[in-house]
């Protein structure tokens, strides 16, 4: 049987480069080899395009503090911001490995790679791709759009606050911790893995997180703190998704930070399955699928919640690439629900390319 040729598309431009690296790292050591044959492609942080060794396109591999993408073992792509390609490497052999994929799987986390840009990038190419078309993954991506969605269609949230970085003065700062109240949580709008986000406890340290959050975006979100158990459902599937047994995640520095997230095994505590009734599981299942079909995604999600000493979820985020690295949320739920990592890879290929064979299916002409 021919194997399927997958792409796996890492690295990136945002400030979760690193976290990218180390889950593709953990999905390229477990892709089934008898199904499929891995083609690794990285994208440095300059934005340049690398085709990749599998032997030798990390360095320090093993240290998600100080992992890096080894850019002198690949060969440049044809693809570069500006169009200045003079420099990269055209070969036979480097355009075969492009042109005959069946599908790629994008293992990048936020702008510029979980944001829509990427998955425009991959439908222009006509190429199955793993994870939220463009439109999921955009409104995924944006906290604000995906707060004001979930508002829209009744799902409970956080009271919060939109703050484009030129609307920002000292009195607007005061004025929206002062309406809110604290602890508040600042967070860039378009960004994940808890990179940016502060807890504010005041106005001095308000004004603090804002000015963090915005060297990370233009659009910041400003939310409420919640009083409550963080708890995580993962979602799989295209038309009929399911929902995994929910995980409780238990931060020991106050809350699940990038570190406890991809570095420090013990810098969050994971129960799983929750130790929640029988009826609040179904209910954070059901809520998880529904807010997955809101925001109109398909593939994979995380759905993150509060839930409220009075038993009420509070839905927190999306995640629409969430990590795939050996401590991550998403992989560690569907495995104690049933479905190990080899065969979650696997299920998210299939679903790749049966909505892939869907689309082309549709008509593109008005000769009926």
């Amino acid at each position: 049987m021919k194997k399927i040729q997958v792409g796996i598309l890492f690295g990136g431009q945002s400030a979760e480069h690193e976290v990218s690296l180390q889950s593709a790292k953990n999905v390229i050591e477990s892709i089934d080899r008898e199904k499929f044959n891995p083609v690794l492609i990285a994208i440095d942080k300059t934005g340049r395009w690398h085709l990749n060794q599998e032997s030798e396109f990390l360095l320090n591999a093993h240290n998600p503090k100080t992992i890096k993408l080894n850019k002198t073992a690949g060969q440049k792509i044809a693809l570069q911001p500006g169009g200045h390609n003079e420099n990269f490497i055209h070969t036979e052999a480097v355009d075969k490995s492009i042109e005959n994929l069946d599908v790629i799987f994008p293992i990048l986390h936020g702008p510029l790679g979980e944001d829509g840009t990427v998955q425009g990038l991959m439908r222009l190419m006509d190429v199955a791709f793993v994870g939220p078309n463009v439109l999921g993954s955009a409104v995924g991506m944006d906290k604000d759009v995906t707060k004001r969605l979930a508002l829209a269609s009744g799902i409970e949230i956080a009271p919060f606050a939109t703050i484009h970085k030129h609307e920002i003065t000292p009195d607007l700062v005061s004025e929206v911790g002062n309406k809110l109240g604290y602890p508040l949580f600042v967070k860039p709008a378009n960004m994940g893995s808890s990179v940016g986000i502060s807890k504010a406890s005041n106005k001095s340290e308000l004004q603090q997180a804002v000015d963090l959050a915005v060297k990370f975006d233009r659009k910041i979100i400003v939310e409420k703190g919640i009083a409550g158990r963080e708890i995580e459902v993962a979602v799989l599937g295209n038309e009929n998704p399911k929902a995994s047994v929910p995980g409780e995640i238990i931060p020991q520095d106050g809350f699940y930070s990038y570190e406890s997230k991809y570095m420090d095994e013990k810098g969050a505590k994971l129960e799983a399955p929750a130790d929640l009734p029988a009826e609040k599981i179904k209910e954070v299942q059901d809520l998880a699928v529904e807010i997955f079909k809101i925001l109109e995604c398909e593939g994979l999600s995380r759905v993150d919640f509060f839930l409220q000493p009075d038993g009420q979820f509070i839905f927190n985020e999306i995640n629409t690439i969430p990590g795939f690295t050996n401590i991550s949320m998403y992989p560690r739920l569907w495995a104690l629900t049933g479905i190990p990592y080899k065969e979650l890879i696997t299920k998210l290929i299939e679903l790749a390319l049966d909505r892939h064979r869907q689309i082309k299916n549709l008509k593109t002409d008005y000769n009926f």
